[in-house]
């Protein structure tokens, strides 16, 4: 165990600065509550104007004790905070968790605050939890260091679960949700404000301690996010799952964008990105995340993206049919038992009806019953996870249906469970069988797809670059620039020429074109990326008079949309003839987590549908294939009903081209080819408009 893992959870001394002679207030519960525990390291609390507190010794100061704590928790007022953190540089100590408020989240005055705070604890080697933590907490050791209320009931669960969230309530709320089930934690810490320790570098400290077998994150943000990829990265090869609860479903990303991407790969489908290629099930019920590392340790990440199979047996109808609706509401469908498995059962003494639910009835409810028809279900290979609904037995005779199932619960083929009664012995005891056990069926459908949809973590391998993000600086490069940058990438465009609008207007004749008419005529400007909005296109133009009449409304058009936008050149291009079906190709540096590749239905109404698929950039070819399967509006490429297939293959290649931007041209901060037509099956594909948008970093 290296020195911070020690330290933060399994110190041989603590002390609490700002320790209070009043058990029930915030400030004197850590004293409380580690007697309580019966930590038995050296604990000392800091009390500079009391002899004592709660009876015992109150040293004046951190140097006044007589040995440098390991860990000590600072209960005290902002400055006060950052004296004490200066104390522990200069005296040794480790590890320091700040309570105290008034830093970061207190405006430019607390900004600097902050800024003292890291430069004390940089006088020596102290890590610095917080500030605005409530604390950390490790059941296995006795180890409290918390004000949280929560804390203060008796034997807190003790199991393999780490805890670590940027919310401080949500540690004491999910140890009081674990009362009584058999889910236990192996550690809490609320990281709070991370100034210096972020919550993934304080995960991936701990991945080396047997007693954590998973984790449970609750995030505000993707602040750090390289820290947290590490730890994924990590957490991976260790093989211990991660489930995440994110908040934050909001798109404010997309104001800050000038491309259809930006709308599409707002801020939580750039999370949904980000979890994906850590390897992280994310959750969307809070309940679920107290729930889903039970299931995660029990079903491996698959080894391939074949459609999950998830069979229901029951004892009551009802709440079989409750788990298949919300199961399938989340895209998974249940997997019937066959004939020959109906069969066997049947044969067993244990007939079930022709339906997608294994429905054994009440009569089934009997523990030899329920043992045998788990073991033909597991046993018969046409499952990846069984799930158990249970009725009415659970709660009053759990020696029945309950006992079987956690019998069954070392099986290669996993079991879980839900009772449809509120059954919290059932599920302790199940728990305690290695058998996942739901308090909801919401939950219990939650947690199993998102478990079915996590896949291998490929955070490790991805590309880092050192991207250029100044977007005060950025500005945005014309349709033709924008298109000669993308070609680069290997990106097609449709045969196109800029004209001087003066010189345009003043000839007359035929125009030497390099391609045939008819074409299309733009605004070419880098100040105006949103050309239809501003009726800055005319399509199907026929001949040279024709365009010298569209470049005179496009001018008088951009001229009363924005009277700052002065047109000097039009663009030229050749119309291409609509294919099987149009997409957009997008990339955006997200503040958040980098670079990021979108896929979506293209045209000027592709953010009004929002349609997409989002990854981390740069992808394989295999994962751009997978996006074009994700997205609905593209269904048509594959041939939908005997359609003609439209070039997937080509599709792919240009979301992987412009995913390279990510590692080929760091100071771009924003790219969109938009709408790409894809010809048929072979005919390649063409994008009919580019958006570039780049810092002054050299490309």
């Amino acid at each position: 165990m290296d020195v911070l893992s020690q330290a933060l959870l399994n110190p041989r001394s603590v002390a609490v600065v700002g320790a209070s002679d009043n058990p029930a207030k915030a400030t004197g519960r850590p004293q409380r509550f580690l007697a309580q525990a019966g930590y038995e390291g050296r604990a000392y609390f800091v009390n500079p104007r009391r002899e004592t507190v709660q009876g015992e010794k109150a040293w004046p100061s951190l140097t006044a004790l007589p040995e440098a704590p390991e860990h000590v928790y600072i209960m005290t007022g902002a400055e006060a905070a950052i004296e004490a953190v200066r104390e522990c540089a200069r005296t040794g100590v480790r590890v320091a968790t700040i309570l105290s408020a008034g830093f970061g989240e207190d405006g430019e005055a607390g900004r600097e605050r902050e800024d003292r705070l890291r430069a004390a604890a940089a006088e020596g080697q102290v890590r610095l939890v917080g500030p605005s933590s409530l604390g950390v907490v490790n059941p296995r050791t006795g180890v409290m260091l918390t004000g949280n209320a929560a804390f203060g009931e008796p034997d807190i669960p003790r199991g393999g679960v780490f805890v670590a969230s940027q919310s401080g309530s949500v540690i004491g709320s999910l140890v009081s949700r674990a009362r009584g089930r058999g889910i236990g934690f192996a550690g809490l810490v609320s990281t709070g404000g991370e100034a210096d320790l972020s919550l993934g570098t304080i995960c991936r400290a701990v991945l080396d301690d047997p007693g954590v077998t998973s984790y449970a994150l609750f995030l505000e943000s993707l602040r750090h996010a390289d820290d947290l990829a590490d730890f994924a990265a990590a957490a991976d090869r260790a093989g211990k799952p991660v489930a995440v609860y994110k908040l934050g479903r909001s798109q404010e990303a997309a104001a800050l964008t000038v491309s259809h991407t930006g709308a599409l790969a707002g801020e939580d489908s750039e999370s949904e990105a980000f979890f994906t290629a850590c390897g992280f099930s994310r959750v969307t019920h809070f309940e679920s995340l107290l729930e889903a590392p039970a299931l995660l340790r029990r079903l491996p990440v698959p080894a391939c993206r074949r459609e999950a199979r998830v069979g229901v047996i029951t004892t009551t109808g009802g709440g079989g049919a409750i788990v298949v609706d919300q199961l399938a509401v989340r895209g998974l469908t249940v997997t019937a038992p066959s004939e020959r498995l109906r069969a066997a059962m049947a044969a067993a003494g244990v007939p079930v009806p022709h339906s997608l639910i294994a429905d054994i009835g009440l009569e089934g409810a009997r523990h030899d019953s329920v043992t045998s028809a788990l073991r033909l279900m597991q046993d018969s290979g046409e499952f990846d996870l069984i799930v158990f609904v249970i009725g009415s037995s659970a709660r009053l005779n759990p020696e029945l249906a309950v006992h079987a199932i956690a019998e069954r619960g070392g099986h290669p083929v996993p079991v879980a469970a839900f009772a449809l009664p509120e059954a919290a012995q059932a599920a302790e005891l199940l728990h305690a069988a290695g058998v996942p056990a739901f308090r909801t069926p919401e939950s219990c459908a939650d947690v199993v797809a998102a478990a079915f949809a996590r896949q291998p973590a490929t955070i490790g391998d991805r590309a880092r670059p050192a991207v250029v993000v100044a977007p005060d600086t950025a500005s945005v490069l014309d349709e033709l620039a924008s298109a000669e940058l993308l070609r680069g990438q290997g990106v097609t465009a449709a045969p196109a020429v800029g004209l001087d609008l003066a010189a345009l207007l003043d000839s007359s004749g035929p125009l030497d074109l390099p391609f045939d008419y008819p074409v299309v005529v733009k605004a070419l400007s880098g100040e105006l990326p949103h050309k239809s909005d501003a009726g800055g296109v005319v399509l199907n133009v026929q001949d040279a008079d024709g365009i010298r009449d569209a470049a005179r409304t496009i001018a008088a058009a951009v001229a009363a949309h924005d009277p700052d936008i002065v047109i000097d050149r039009v663009l030229v291009q050749q119309m291409v003839g609509s294919g099987v079906a149009e997409a957009l190709v997008g990339y955006r540096v997200s503040q958040d987590v980098g670079p990021v590749v979108v896929l979506s239905t293209g045209g000027v109404l592709a953010e009004l549908f929002a349609d997409s698929a989002v990854r981390l950039a740069p992808v394989t070819r295999e994962t751009a294939l997978e996006m074009i399967r994700e997205v609905k509006g593209l269904a048509p490429l594959s041939g939908h009903r005997g359609a003609p297939a439209g070039d997937i293959d080509a599709l792919a290649d240009t979301v992987v081209g412009i995913s390279r931007l990510a590692v080929d041209h760091p100071g771009v901060l924003e790219a969109e080819a938009n709408p790409v037509s894809v010809g048929l099956e072979g005919k390649g594909v063409t994008a009919l408009d580019a958006l570039v948008r780049r810092t002054p970093a050299r490309l």
